[in-house]
C-alpha cells in the first residue's frame, strides 16, 4: 500500500530506540527524509546507519534533548518545515503518587506534555499555509485505561490529549492533521526496565513475570517497535484526512473497551 508521503520530511522525536526507531524506520520506508533525535549521539548515528542501510532514505541526526528549549531549536534548525511530527519522549518513572515531590510533577508535564505542544506551535501554522500536514502524538494506553503505576504518565499525558482534542479540529480544515498513538505492552527497553521494577517489587524472577503479564495480553504476546511504527506511518498517510483527534489504542487488547 503506497501511502502516498514519498519525499515528505518526518520529525521524530526520541527515535535512537524503541518505539521512536520503529516509526522513523517505517516513515523511511515510504520514501521520507527523517530527521531522528535523542540525547545520545553514538546510539543516535548507529541508528541512522541501520536505517539508511535498510531503506537508501536521508537521515539527519540530531543529538540533542528535546524536553529542553535549546534541544527544541536544535531539532526546528535541521528541520524548519516539516510535513510530518512524531513527537515522542521518555515516559515519567513508575511509582507511587506519595513518592514525588513537585519537581517530579514538573517534569513529567513539561517532558510528555509542554515539550510536544511547544513543537507542534512551532511548525502548525507553517503545516497551516502549505495546506499539508501530520502530527502524530506518542502518549500512552494509561490515557483511556489509567493504571495505578504510572500516575505521572497518566496526569501528564492526559493534559496532552486533551489540548490536541481542541487544536486537532481547528486545524483539519487545513489538511493538517493531529492525532495520538497510544501504545500498551511493547517489548522495548523502558518495558523491560519496568518489568524489571515490577518482578522485583513483586518478588518474583523477571522472565516468570515477563510471561505472565504477556499471557494478560489478549493477543498473547507484547508487541514490537516494527508494527507500532507501521501503525504511525498510517496516521502520516497522504489519505488520512478524515481521521482528526483521534485516540488509537495499540495494544494487543490489553485495554477491555467497548468505543
Amino acid at each position: 500500500m503506497d501511502l502516498g508521503i514519498k519525499g515528505r520530511k518526518a520529525i521524530v522525536c526520541a527515535s535512537s530506540q524503541g518505539l521512536g526507531k520503529g516509526c522513523a524506520m517505517a516513515l523511511a520506508r515510504e520514501g521520507c527524509e527523517v530527521v531522528i533525535n535523542a540525547r545520545t549521539a553514538s546510539a543516535l548515528e548507529a541508528t541512522a546507519a541501520e536505517i539508511r542501510a535498510a531503506t537508501g532514505a536521508k537521515v539527519t541526526v540530531v543529538a540533542a534533548d528535546v524536553t529542553t528549549p535549546e534541544g527544541r531549536a536544535a531539532l526546528l534548525a535541521a528541520c524548519p518545515a516539516p510535513d510530518i511530527l512524531v513527537n515522542n519522549a521518555g515516559g515519567p518513572p513508575i511509582g507511587d503518587f506519595r513518592d514525588w515531590d513537585e519537581a517530579a510533577w514538573q517534569k513529567a508535564v513539561n517532558d510528555n506534555m509542554v515539550t510536544p505542544i511547544m513543537l507542534i506551535k512551532a511548525v502548525v501554522d507553517g503545516m497551516i499555509a502549505r495546506k499539508w500536514g501530520r502530527i502524530v502524538n506518542i502518549t500512552s494506553r494509561s490515557v483511556k485505561a489509567p493504571l495505578p503505576h504510572l500516575g505521572l504518565s497518566n496526569g501528564a499525558r492526559a493534559g496532552l490529549t486533551g489540548f490536541v482534542a481542541g487544536l486537532a479540529r481547528q486545524v483539519a480544515r487545513h489538511n493538517v492533521v493531529i492525532n495520538n498513538l497510544l501504545p500498551g505492552p511493547f517489548m522495548t527497553e523502558r518495558q523491560a526496565d519496568g518489568l524489571r521494577k515490577l518482578s522485583a517489587k513483586a518478588g518474583q524472577d523477571f522472565d516468570s513475570f515477563k510471561k505472565a503479564r504477556e499471557a494478560e495480553v489478549p493477543a498473547g504476546r507484547f508487541g514490537t517497535p516494527e508494527e507500532f511504527g507501521k501503525a504511525c506511518a498510517f496516521l502520516c498517510s497522504a489519505d488520512i484526512g478524515f481521521v482528526v483527534g483521534q485516540n488509537l489504542v495499540i495494544d494487543g487488547g490489553a485495554v477491555n473497551v467497548t468505543m
